[in-house]
């Protein structure tokens, strides 16, 4: 690029750390938000700006928003007895866009690994403990990723709870699947056959 061009060549090494796009990608989007500037990149910019200065995790369950605690931690009608329990963020929402779960949600944070020297401790783990026996939970759904390190990390949940049903998703997740690359129908499907562990 020509001089004089050093904002627009760190706009665009910044935008090519995003998953999904590369240095390619990257230009081509910027030069479409330039030329389309009042439209999309002004309004991107102040949008950024906002979540950036507001972003929090909710204090209950994890999920990410602008309030302390998440509207669906806040809402009464989703108090049902059910947490579903979620690696991260991406999949409390890809849960969600399926629009079949209409109970409260807990985010671990990761899975556990012992070679990466992830213990309970490290994820939400104890936060769930607490939260089943002061919320009244009945059933703790486990909708974790169907990899080695996502059922153990089932399974000591599961020991972790007794006198709690603890159900994992069933069929519909493929064995080494994460859900928010999942379609809706697969997790409705997966959600609706959940099986006690």
């Amino acid at each position: 690029m020509a001089q004089g061009t050093e904002d627009l060549e760190n706009l665009i090494a910044l935008m090519a750390k995003l998953p999904g796009l590369g240095p390619r990608s990257a230009r081509r989007a910027v030069l479409h938000l330039i030329k389309k500037r009042s439209l999309q990149l002004i309004p991107l910019a102040e949008a950024m700006h906002r979540v950036g200065a507001t972003a929090r995790e909710c204090l209950s369950c994890g999920n990410i928003g602008t309030i302390d605690i998440c509207d669906i931690c806040a809402n009464e009608k989703r108090q049902n007895g059910q947490i579903c329990v979620v690696e991260d963020v991406a999949d409390l929402w890809a849960m969600e866009r399926a629009n079949v779960f209409k109970g409260r949600y807990h985010v671990l944070g990761g899975t556990l690994s012992a070679l990466d020297a992830i213990g309970p401790e490290e994820l939400r783990i104890p936060k769930l403990i607490d939260r089943c026996q002061s919320e009244g939970v009945t059933e703790v759904i486990l909708a974790l990723g169907a990899t080695i390190d996502g059922q153990t990390t089932a399974h000591y949940i599961a020991d972790q709870l007794p006198g709690i049903t603890v159900t994992s998703l069933a069929q519909g997740v493929p064995v080494g699947g994460e859900l928010d690359y999942l379609d809706d129908g697969t997790i409705t499907a997966a959600l609706t056959a959940r099986k006690s562990l």
